[in-house]
């Protein structure tokens, strides 16, 4: 071999060399980088759960007293849906009781009326067919006088 071509060789494996240790450098600092991300995500995830938590208690009972609120609410709506509906029924049959007793009230005031013309026809019928005879039994006087 010539001595160019063992410089040359010597220059490739010192290459060879310094990239090998650069990687184990850039491995080795990768690795502590990890390390460091780890204690930081830990450090992080302790503020959360410490600070967190509570706050995500907080919330599920807000949210379980907001559940019940409106489970309570849905009852007593039910309950004046209910009270409506019955009230609502009643006042329907008073009504309609209202309505049959004024309409056979009207029924038998009508009836009444009736009855009271047909007294008063009766009794202008009399009185008219009285009169005629009274006119007829005078008629029947004054001419046999006359």
């Amino acid at each position: 071999m010539s001595t160019w071509a063992t410089v040359f060789l010597g220059i490739i494996a010192v290459a060879t060399l310094i990239t090998a240790v650069l990687q184990v450098v850039l491995l080795v600092a990768a690795a502590q980088l990890v390390r460091r991300i780890a204690k930081f995500v830990d450090a992080i995830e302790g503020v959360i759960e410490q600070d967190v938590r509570p706050i995500l208690a907080s919330v599920s009972n807000i949210a379980r007293d907001a559940s019940r609120v409106a489970s309570l609410a849905v009852a007593q709506v039910e309950r004046a849906d209910e009270m409506l509906s019955g009230a609502v029924h009643r006042i329907e049959e008073l009504l309609a009781t209202i309505q049959a007793l004024i309409s056979k009230t009207l029924r038998e005031g009508n009836a009444l009326m009736m009855g009271i013309r047909a007294v008063m026809a009766a009794i202008r019928h009399f009185r008219a067919a009285a009169g005629a005879a009274v006119k007829t039994t005078r008629r029947f006087l004054f001419d046999a006088v006359r």
